[in-house]
């Protein structure tokens, strides 16, 4: 199973998008996820994401995000816990690195994808 991170973008106008995809594709949301990281001031940013079960054809699982553009309690944070409550979820709250210390966004979503998997989130790699 190919599992990918597609970045929308940081959080302002896209969580509309991601919100809308949730609300539209209900019968395939796992789970929402609120990953926190401090910038390089040391001021806490969150990311949001919601990870998708893989369409009935295909064997890709994505997991759309908004990365690092939302500060802490923001009417945009709210907006998606409630797209995610919706669901009967609770978005999960992680503490990770922020994506500056990585080279490129690929070894990023590398590592969040690791976790997710580190943690049954997602599936395994199969």
């Amino acid at each position: 199973m190919i599992q990918r991170f597609i970045e929308l973008g940081e959080g302002y106008g896209d969580i509309y998008e991601l919100r809308e995809l949730i609300a539209t594709n209900s019968h395939r949301f796992l789970h929402g996820f609120v990953f926190a990281s401090k910038d390089k001031e040391g001021k806490t940013v969150l990311s949001i994401a919601a990870a998708f079960k893989p369409a009935e054809e295909g064997n890709f699982m994505p997991i759309y995000l908004c990365r690092e553009g939302i500060p802490e309690d923001s009417k945009r944070l709210a907006i998606f816990q409630e797209a995610v409550e919706k669901q009967g979820h609770t978005p999960i709250k992680m503490e990770v690195k922020h994506s500056s210390v990585y080279v490129d966004k690929t070894m990023y979503f590398g590592h969040l994808i690791a976790i997710l998997r580190l943690n049954h989130y997602i599936p395994p790699m199969q």
